[in-house]
């Protein structure tokens, strides 16, 4: 109720976007992760601000397992923590060796929260996103996109592109300035993993890669990973008709959202950014990414996730569906959730599907 009231008080009172010029990224309201660049947990993170001009920034998770053994910090105690500090170069953590340093593959993620709220440092995006780093063993990029209605579409989509371009940057000793992603990061493994409304912008990010082409060199994006997408069409189906009215995220939150997002004279369900299979929008199908999609058997917009799915296998794309019983929409992704069995499984069946293309041995893993 309290984001029904939210939503409903900026379509009555819209923000002064003139007085916003960057946009914004999170809500004070929202609580937030510190980032911690001192591997705590077998992961280290670190925030960077991509674009000096936007509210655009980017949060690292770097797994441990980047590092070579002999360089792993050991386990310590509490009262050892004050030395574990001192090794990692005090508040700056890690710093890469530059010497055979690990090569692991990116997963460019993108948070949910309906385009209007929600961010890449949010306590539940970051326990995702460590969760992620470390099944994968991978480094995950969250994507710190500007929100609605502040910044209304492409403005989001935009950063998505903005932030694989810059990946490709960091890849560079002589371009790139970030130094774990130069050490560490191999931009030919790109996965994109989007998560309710961001699973729009990780679709919308793979088709212009389709377009792009070598354009993007040295990065290369092998798979996607929608999480429950935000798909909608004119076209109700059995899912919405049934579950439109039940569990939060119900469809009126959610057209609010899509409200605020789209520009007014753009508003429709048959947007591309809302509709995945509205007419005339390119490139083919046949040329996306192997697509993996998870639904939510109690989510009103699952059959719109199902039927994108089943029209990728229809061209011969790799399109897996994962569809699990008694769970709702973000059910992997909310703080509430993320110890539940479902959600546990969820990320571990997300990993093995992933490591089939991202692993250095092409055929190691099998779905």
């Amino acid at each position: 109720m309290r984001l029904k009231n939210r939503l409903q008080g900026w379509i009555q009172t819209p923000p002064d976007e003139s007085s916003n010029q960057e946009g914004v990224r999170t809500r004070p309201e929202e609580p937030v992760s510190a980032s911690n660049p001192s591997f705590t947990d077998g992961i280290a993170t670190k925030d960077i601000r991509v674009d000096p001009s936007t509210a655009l920034s980017v949060r690292i998770f770097l797994p441990e397992s980047a590092l070579l053994p002999s360089d792993r910090p050991q386990p310590k105690s509490k009262a050892e923590e004050s030395s574990l500090k001192s090794e990692n170069n005090g508040d700056q953590g890690y710093t890469p060796s530059g010497q055979n340093c690990r090569k692991l593959p990116i997963m460019l993620q993108f948070h949910g929260g309906g385009w209007v709220s929600g961010s890449n440092d949010s306590v539940a995006n970051d326990s995702f996103c460590q969760r992620i780093a470390k099944l994968c063993d991978a480094i995950v990029v969250a994507v710190g996109y500007r929100l609605a209605p502040e910044s209304k579409y492409p403005a989001a989509f935009e950063d998505g592109l903005k932030v694989l371009n810059w990946l490709g940057k960091q890849s560079n000793n002589s371009t790139g300035d970030e130094p774990w992603l130069v050490a560490h990061a191999d931009p030919s493994r790109c996965v994109l993993l989007g998560v309710s409304c961001g699973a729009n912008i990780a679709d919308y990010v793979a088709r212009r890669t389709v377009e792009l082409g070598k354009e993007l060199d040295p990065v290369k994006v092998v798979a996607q990973i929608l999480m429950y997408p935000f798909f909608l069409a004119n076209e109700p189906t059995q899912s919405e008709i049934r579950l439109a009215n039940t569990y939060f995220y119900d469809k009126a939150i959610c057209l609010l959202a899509w409200q605020l997002f789209l520009p007014k004279d753009e508003f429709s369900l048959e947007h591309p950014a809302a509709n995945p299979l509205a007419p005339n929008r390119g490139p083919p199908l046949k040329l996306m990414p192997p697509t993996l999609t998870v639904v939510a058997e109690h989510d009103w917009m699952r059959d719109q996730g199902v039927a994108y799915s089943e029209e990728l296998r229809k061209v011969n794309v790799p399109a897996p569906l994962l569809d699990y019983k008694d769970t709702v929409h973000e059910f992997a992704t909310l703080e509430m959730l993320l110890n539940t069995p479902q959600a546990e499984a969820c990320a571990e069946d997300i990993c093995i599907w992933v490591k089939k293309y991202i692993s250095l041995g092409c055929h190691e893993f099998s779905y």
